[in-house]
């Protein structure tokens, strides 16, 4: 019969609060850390076998998993009752906003790099195609964004009126679009370059520009402007 060792049966520089406060949250590993962010583990477990097993839960990979997995998912898993499901919710868009805020300072909007790195932790965790709609005005600032479609991308699904209806109410000169690859890799396909077109020739009717159409894959975006395609 295996005897489980208690956080207090850990040697103290191998405890992840003894090791934080002594080396600093860089040289914890990733369940260490959130060992420390669950604080206790379960009956018969401590914090540091169950982060593990919530990190790698039915093959998951890791602490990109987080992201993945919805409050009631993570209920799922036994040790995780509603308020470690809540917490773990939390700390995902929490790593989400901190990326986002941290790339909002270099964000540009004629800069399809910066453009990509903002909305990068918004849509390469989805499970679904969503593209958005971003509408600037003569100086190219954002005056508004929406979701103008989730699931598959789709040029039949997706109308360029209904866009450009969203684009004249906030009075936008430039739209730019952005949606992601779920696979992760961000190469357009036929459909991608036809909905662009589409878009492209509705808004040279009406004098709205399309500025760009961005594919965010996994770290990863294809900018057809960069690409010559626009």
């Amino acid at each position: 019969m295996n005897q489980k060792v208690t956080m207090k049966e850990i040697p103290s520089a191998d405890r992840p609060y003894e090791k934080c406060e002594k080396l600093g949250a860089g040289a914890l590993s990733d369940t260490e850390l959130l060992a420390v962010l669950l604080r206790i583990g379960t009956r018969g477990e401590n914090a540091l076998e169950l982060a593990s097993r919530i990190l790698y839960h039915n093959g998951e990979s890791g602490i990109l998993g987080i992201h993945q997995f919805s409050i009631e998912r993570l209920k799922k898993i036994h040790g995780v009752g509603r308020v470690k499901a809540v917490q773990l919710s939390c700390i995902s868009e929490l790593a989400k906003r901190l990326s986002k805020a941290s790339a909002g300072e270099l964000l540009s909007f004629e800069n399809p790099d910066s453009i990509a790195r903002y909305y990068m932790e918004d849509l390469r965790h989805e499970k679904q195609e969503i593209m958005k709609l971003l509408m600037l005005n003569s100086k190219s600032k954002l005056i508004g964004e929406t979701n103008i479609s989730k699931g598959t991308v789709n040029a039949s699904l997706i109308t360029p009126r209904e866009l450009f209806i969203e684009a004249l109410q906030k009075n936008a000169v430039f739209v730019i679009i952005l949606h992601n690859h779920p696979s992760g890799e961000p190469t357009p396909s036929r459909e991608d370059r036809l909905i662009t077109r589409r878009i492209q020739d509705a808004g040279a009717l009406i004098g709205i520009e399309l500025l760009d159409h961005i594919i965010i894959g996994n770290n990863c975006y294809v900018s057809f402007r960069e690409e010559g395609m626009l």
